[in-house]
């Protein structure tokens, strides 16, 4: 579809003007509508797409107004709302039966809901259709249940929001601390004690591994590796088998696959494992006293 010419809207201070355009455009009659769609999907005609987003341009002001409580600007609502209306119009089959309007809104929804989740705040909300449904119904829900604290829930109150909306109450109350922590920039002027000024960033602490910590670990993980080689190589070359395919591979082959390749029985397969498993674990513990023992020495 070519890009239709709608009604601009620069900024909030135009909302006036802008809805005195869009209720200028007439709404289509439902045998208007339809031919209009037919007009575009059978011919490609941009005049008909034109008059099928301009018609329903008071929906996605109506679908918008509905977000104005997550502090973004009306006109960015209204303008994300317009993208979601015109591939719902691109998109839509009017032989089946139904309506535009009643088609475009989940369009128009989604491209607006999308637009609240990646600009009220800089660390990602989530994605989840869960995590989607908290956010937009958490303040509702607390209005109904007479949730009114502004401080954090207790775990009482966590518990009542997760039951009305089937979320953990985890959920609920890392959600809600979000809600109310809105970003801060990290060269954010702080206070000090003594009076001298600072910036947030400051008093971030870095609490992952220092380098001494991450040679340990990653020396001991090599260890660890080395041993498991080692470990393996003592065990009969069926059993090194079947614990490797069942327990070191990504996509580990079932008992039933491993029984047809050896002739054996499914439950065999499975003894065999753990008996292989059972070695593994005394071959490691030995070489591990082993390594120990020249330390205590």
């Amino acid at each position: 579809m070519k890009t239709l010419s709608v009604p601009s809207i620069d900024s909030d201070r135009g909302l006036s003007r802008y809805y005195r355009e869009i209720w200028a455009f007439p709404v289509l009659t439902a045998e208007e509508e339809y031919m209009f769609a037919i007009r575009l999907h059978e011919h490609g005609d941009t005049e008909a797409a034109h008059r099928l987003v301009t018609s329903h341009l008071r929906l996605v002001a109506k679908i918008a107004a509905g977000y104005r409580g997550y502090g973004l600007p009306m006109a960015d609502l209204i303008a994300e709302g317009n993208m979601g209306l015109m591939k719902a119009v691109k998109k839509f089959e009017p032989q089946r039966g139904f309506r535009l309007a009643t088609y475009a809104m989940w369009w128009i929804c989604a491209a607006i809901t999308e637009y609240v989740l990646r600009s009220w705040s800089l660390v990602k909300m989530g994605t989840l259709a869960s995590q989607k449904k908290l956010f937009f119904s958490l303040g509702r829900i607390k209005r109904q249940l007479q949730i009114l604290s502004d401080g954090p829930m207790n775990d009482e109150q966590a518990e009542q929001v997760a039951d009305a909306l089937s979320v953990s109450a985890q959920d609920v109350m890392d959600m809600d601390r979000r809600l109310g922590s809105p970003d801060v920039s990290l060269n954010a002027p702080r206070n000090r004690e003594d009076g001298e000024s600072s910036e947030f960033m400051e008093t971030l602490v870095d609490e992952t591994p220092g380098p001494e910590v991450q040679a340990a670990e990653a020396e001991e993980q090599g260890m660890r590796r080395t041993m498991l080689t080692q470990a393996l190589q003592t065990l009969p070359e069926r059993e090194r088998h079947i614990l490797t395919e069942r327990q070191l591979k990504d996509d580990p082959m079932t008992l039933e696959e491993l029984g047809t390749v050896y002739g054996i029985s499914r439950e065999r397969v499975r003894q065999l494992e753990v008996r292989a498993f059972d070695r593994l674990k005394k071959a490691m513990l030995q070489m591990t006293l082993a390594a120990a023992a020249p330390a205590a020495a």
